[in-house]
C-alpha cells in the first residue's frame, strides 16, 4: 500500500550542544513565545553522539559539507519513516515544520552544567507538547560516565513524564529494551574521526606493530600497570605506545593523522577503562580493523552492576558478539602477544574481515533497531493492503 504523507513521520534530531549561558538564558526565560527564533551558540566536543547517530548508524550526510557552517542538515528515508536532522553552531529550537510533529532530542547529560541545559530542551519540548505542537518525544542521551542520569528519570512517560523512547549510552540497569534501550558511545567525531570506508590495503597489508596505545594515563589506574607491564617485557618496543599525563579535549591535524596511523597500522588495540569502560577507542580501532584489546571490569557507579545485568560491562556489545579480546588483568597481556607473534598474515587478515564485517552488521542492526523502535512507538499502526 502506497503510503501518504500523513504516514510518513519527520523526525527532527536536535544535536544537544553545550550552550552557553547567555544562550540558555536567550532561549529558556528571555522568550516569551513559542514560537519565536533564538540563535543558540554550541561547542564542538558535545555534538559527537549525534554525528555517530546520523552519520555512522543513518548513514546521512549532511549539507554544506563544510564542518564549520552555522547551520548543517540533511534529510533521509529509513524503513517508512523520513528523517531529518540539524545541527551546527546556530540552532533554532521550536522552529518544526508543519509535518513534524515528532521530535528525537539529542542531549548530553555528563555533568551538570550539561544536565542543567538538558534539563532546560526537556522543558522547552514539553511546552510545545502542551501547545498542541509536537506528538511525540524521545531522547538520545549520553549519560554520565559513572552512570548516574536519575536526573532524567522523571521525564519518561512510565514515570508521568513525556520522554517515550530512551537512547542511553553506558550500561544501565534502567535499559529493558521496551521504552529503554541501550546505545554505542560511538567514535569521536566532534575530534573530527572520519567515517572509514576499508580498503584492500587495509584489510591484507601486514601491519607493522602488535598493539596500539595512545592515550592518558591517570594516576593510580589500570593504565598505569599497563605500562608497566609493556615496559617489563620489553613489549613497548613492539607496540604503537604514545601517552600524555593530562587529557586533551581536542585533536590537530597532525595529532590525527598520527592517530590513525597507529589504528592502521597495529593487530591489536589496547583499551584500559576510564572513567568508564566503554571509550570510543573501542569504535575507532573497529573502523580501522584493529582487534580492541577491551579491558573487562566494572567502573564505580550503578553501570549495570546487577544480576540481571551480569554481562555488564559493555553489555550491548557483548550481547551483539562483538569480536574483541576481553582481559580481566593486564598481566595477561604478555601471553596474547606472544600468540600474535606466531600468527600467520593469513590469520590475521582473516580476523580483520571477521571484525569489519561484524563492525558493519552491527552498525546496520542498531539503525533498524533505532527506527523500528521509533516507528512501533510513534506511527499509527495500519493494514497493508
Amino acid at each position: 500500500m502506497r503510503l501518504t504523507r500523513k504516514r510518513l513521520c519527520s523526525f527532527l534530531v536536535f544535536v544537544y550542544c553545550l550552550f552557553s549561558v547567555y544562550a540558555a538564558y536567550s532561549v529558556f526565560f528571555k522568550s516569551q513565545l513559542v514560537a519565536r527564533v533564538h540563535r543558540v551558540v554550541s561547542k564542538k566536543e558535545s555534538l559527537a553522539n549525534g554525528l555517530f547517530l546520523w552519520q555512522h548508524i543513518l548513514d546521512g550526510v549532511l549539507e554544506p559539507a563544510d564542518e564549520d557552517a552555522q547551520w548543517r542538515e540533511g534529510s533521509l528515508k529509513s524503513r517508512r519513516t523520513l528523517f531529518s536532522f540539524i545541527t551546527g553552531p546556530a540552532v533554532v529550537p521550536g522552529h518544526f515544520s508543519v509535518e513534524s510533529e515528532n521530535v528525537v532530542l539529542v542531549l548530553n547529560g555528563r555533568e551538570e552544567a550539561k544536565i542543567s541545559y538538558a534539563t532546560q530542551w526537556l522543558h522547552y519540548a514539553q511546552t510545545l507538547i502542551q501547545a498542541r505542537r509536537l506528538q511525540h518525544v524521545a531522547v538520545v542521551l549520553l549519560g554520565s560516565e559513572r552512570c548516574d542520569n536519575d536526573w532524567m528519570w522523571p521525564y519518561l512517560r512510565r514515570n508521568g513524564g513525556f520522554v517515550e523512547l530512551l537512547f542511553l549510552v553506558y550500561d544501565s540497569p534502567w535499559v529493558n529494551e521496551v521504552d529503554v534501550f541501550q546505545w554505542p558511545l560511538g567514535v569521536a567525531t566532534y575530534r573530527k574521526f572520519p567515517r572509514v570506508e576499508p580498503d584492500w590495503s587495509m584489510l591484507r597489508t601486514s601491519r607493522p606493530f602488535l598493539c596500539n596505545f595512545l592515550g592518558t594515563i591517570y594516576k593510580n589506574s589500570s593504565r598505569e600497570t599497563l605500562m608497566e607491564v609493556l615496559k617489563k617485557e620489553g613489549l613497548d618496543k613492539l607496540c604503537w605506545i604514545a601517552v600524555r599525563q593530562e587529557w586533551q579535549p581536542n585533536e590537530s591535524k597532525d595529532s590525527l593523522r598520527s592517530y590513525q596511523d597507529a589504528l592502521l597500522e597495529s593487530d591489536l588495540t589496547l583499551s584500559p577503562v576510564g572513567i568508564n569502560t566503554e571509550c570510543y577507542r573501542i569504535y575507532e580501532a573497529c573502523s580501522y580493523g584493529s582487534v580492541p584489546v577491551v579491558e573487562d571490569v566494572m567502573t564505580p557507579g550503578p553501570c549495570g552492576n546487577s544480576t540481571a545485568f551480569h554481562s555488564a560491562p559493555l553489555q550491548l556489545l557483548k550481547s551483539m558478539g562483538a569480536p574483541f579480546i576481553f582481559i580481566k588483568n593486564w598481566a595477561d597481556l604478555p601471553a596474547i602477544l606472544e600468540k600474535e607473534k606466531t600468527m600467520s598474515l593469513d590469520e590475521k587478515v582473516q580476523r580483520r574481515k571477521k571484525l569489519l564485517e561484524w563492525y558493519r552488521h552491527f552498525k546496520e542492526q542498531l539503525r533498524l533497531k533505532f527506527t523500528r523502535s521509533l516507528e512501533d512507538a510513534f506511527l499509527p499502526q495500519t493494514k497493508e493492503g
